[in-house]
């Protein structure tokens, strides 16, 4: 799954983002909220973990700007940041995050918070824009983008989280 963190603290970003290697998921790591911005737009991010204070645009800012654009999805939004205390958590949770943790993150509870998120998205419906695949009309074949050939049932296990079931439909069952 792709994540993607916007973390201004150098040593901070670099820790949170090998600790998400280690883990298995695709990272992309930006150095302020802009940035990470110009990612997410170019980009496909289920999962953002931000700070709050950065340079150019806030953690708050950067959800918002989230919240309010175009849906490429729903993307799992966790705020991650020194600001701690009852108002910073609501104002927080008022700008749309989705989890709000306390600097330093501890591995068990954020590994714990990112498989919600997990849970989450998976429950959600597919709002991927349309696209045209490429298909061989002999062999029903999907070409990607390596050139590569996949059967319909692999690309769409691979790119999904739906799988086929295969049965007749009234009409062919009729013939």
């Amino acid at each position: 799954m792709k994540l993607l963190i916007a973390e201004d603290e150098l040593i901070s970003r670099w820790i949170l983002k090998e600790t998400l290697l280690t883990w298995g998921y695709d990272v992309t790591a930006c150095e302020d909220g802009k940035s990470a911005w110009d990612r997410y737009a170019e980009g496909d991010h289920r999962i953002v973990i931000s700070d709050w204070i950065m340079p150019y645009m806030s953690g708050l800012e950067f959800c918002r700007k989230i919240r309010s654009a175009s849906p490429q999805g729903y993307c799992y939004f966790i705020l991650l940041t020194t600001q701690g205390g009852k108002d910073c958590f609501l104002e927080g949770m008022d700008a749309g995050v989705d989890d709000y943790m306390i600097k330093p993150f501890d591995n068990d509870q954020l590994r714990a918070r990112l498989k919600v998120a997990e849970r989450m998205l998976a429950s959600q419906p597919c709002t991927t824009p349309r696209m045209t695949l490429p298909v061989c009309p002999w062999c029903n074949r999907v070409r990607e983008d390596d050139n590569l050939w996949r059967t319909m049932e692999e690309y769409i296990s691979i790119h999904t989280n739906a799988g086929l079931d295969r049965s007749l439909c009234p009409d062919c069952s009729n013939k």
